[in-house]
């Protein structure tokens, strides 16, 4: 792939300034940043794998348990209008740890195999540049086996975990990576596909498991900190290699005697013990006396899935509409909590608008990182310190499956094209959550202006442009029946 220069991806980002009047990108360059005990915070970014904006009980969920989520979000913020980069899993990555949104990173998509380049300023870059222990343990999905993308080539001083998105279906596979290293586990998987994907008939060690163990030990070694852990489970993710029963889980727990279909049942249970997980991980930090000295943000990569469970059973969108694969909110708002305690006040719900591309410039912010590229954030770190936070000028996206799509919010605008150079669909998110119904006739003014920011915000490369986006189309599932009501002009 042609490796495009930032500042070659961002000469259109003034476009914003159609609607909004400002700019999305800049320079940031600060002082280091203290808290109350003299030293850094330690960071902690958790990303759950398709979890959907509906299935915490802190989100609505009633049926699935998250009890140690929800204390998250009673002891920190809940943010209710935050947003993946991507509704699937690899440029949602990209994007998280580039600061660079989808219409300029180098990850547009999961359907080709496409590493980080060589040189790439990421998270994990900056923040080691600062000082601080890194890690990924969990799925990385970019970057393949000996390829420039990987981990410890990318700013983490430590990894382990899945390298590819194939081999991290499996939640019981025969090996993992540490750094670039195989390292066998007692599963056995007679049909292993070469990047290891598959479903093993030996099932003893269940990945998430071992992660949690892996994070624990690895926070200890470096709780004299500042550290910076991307702690990245798989859950809820399907083995699609394992049909009919997607949903790996050791056992079905509380849910066991449910009157549930069983994919549902090993939904439900797969979540729950992703909840007590990042219970653990906090009750580590107060074991270790680190816990006011960190901050912790819990997101999801996308919204959730049809492979395996069916996202209706569990109102899985919640209010929204879409599922993973679409740019619908359904498929890109997902549930984002953040705890810092004695600098969080408890019981904060943000509607403050960010999406991914803004974590690189607020954690870089917060740990007093100097961060002297261009990328396509927004820090929030001012919300978090609970002082104003500057508004973002828009959020876009773009996607490269099923004939692409594109979308922008602008404060309470979104457009979204059913494919890539499509229509504008426009929705007011203030009044219609749900994206029922489409005003792009009654404001054509509006829509006119949403297209203009989508055309300037796409930078295409020989890989991601319009004309590889509609060779993408085939016949597509309907995640949302119901019809969109056109309002007509007056």
């Amino acid at each position: 792939m042609t490796k495009l220069k930032r500042r070659t991806l961002l000469k259109s980002a003034a476009s914003a300034a159609l609607l909004s009047g400002a700019a999305s990108v800049g320079l940031t360059g600060l002082a280091s940043a203290q808290n109350r005990r003299g030293r850094r915070p330690n960071i902690i970014f958790i990303l759950a794998d398709d979890l959907g904006y509906g299935e915490l009980g802190c989100y609505g969920q009633t049926r699935i348990q998250t009890p140690h989520l929800d204390r998250m979000a009673r002891e920190g913020a809940r943010f209710t209008d935050f947003y993946s980069a991507s509704t699937v899993c690899a440029p949602a990555r990209c994007a998280l740890l580039t600061g660079l949104h989808t219409g300029h990173c180098t990850i547009r998509g999961n359907a080709k195999e496409i590493s980080l380049n060589a040189g790439e300023t990421t998270l994990a870059t900056t923040l080691r540049g600062a000082g601080y222990a890194t890690a990924c343990i969990g799925k990385w999905g970019l970057g393949d086996p000996g390829s420039a993308g990987v981990p410890t080539k990318q700013g983490f001083d430590d990894f382990f975990g899945y390298l590819t998105h194939g081999h991290a279906h499996n939640y019981y596979p025969t090996y993992l990576y540490r750094g670039e290293e195989r390292v066998m586990l007692r599963n056995q998987n007679p049909d292993e596909k070469p990047d290891g994907r598959g479903r093993s008939t030996v099932q003893i060690d269940y990945t998430p498991d071992l992660f949690l163990r892996e994070s624990q030990k690895w926070i200890e070694k470096h709780k004299d900190g500042p550290f910076f852990l991307y702690f990245t489970p798989t859950i809820p993710h399907a083995n699609n290699e394992a049909r009919p029963v997607e949903m790996e889980v050791p056992d079905l727990g509380i849910y066991a005697d449910k009157d549930w279909p069983e994919a549902e049942k090993r939904k439900a249970a797969m979540i729950s013990r992703l909840d007590t997980h990042v219970g653990a991980l906090l009750q580590t930090l107060k074991n270790l006396g680190i816990d006011n000295d960190t901050l912790v943000i819990f997101s999801s990569d996308n919204g959730p899935h049809r492979e395996g469970a069916q996202p209706e059973f569990f109102d899985s969108s919640g209010p929204l509409r879409g599922i993973k694969r679409d740019l619908t909110e359904g498929g890109i708002r997902v549930p984002t909590i953040a705890r810092w305690p004695r600098t969080i006040a408890a019981g904060t719900t943000a509607g403050h608008v960010a999406y991914f591309p803004d974590v690189l410039p607020t954690l870089a912010e917060i740990a007093g990182a100097p961060l002297q590229i261009r990328h396509d954030g927004l820090s929030f770190a001012p919300l978090l310190r609970g002082r104003a936070n500057a508004r973002k000028p828009f959020l876009y996206w773009e996607f490269y499956e099923n004939g692409g799509s594109r979308a922008v919010r602008v404060d309470n605008w979104k457009a979204v094209t059913t494919t890539f150079d499509g229509p504008i669909q426009l929705f007011n998110l203030q009044t219609d959550i749900g994206e029922t119904r489409d005003l792009a006739a009654q404001f054509p003014d509006i829509a006119r202006r949403m297209k203009t920011i989508m055309d300037g915000q796409h930078v295409p490369t020989p890989t991601w442009n319009a004309e590889v986006a509609r060779a993408s189309l085939k016949p597509k599932p309907v995640s949302n029946p119901a019809p969109l009501e056109a309002v007509p002009t007056r």
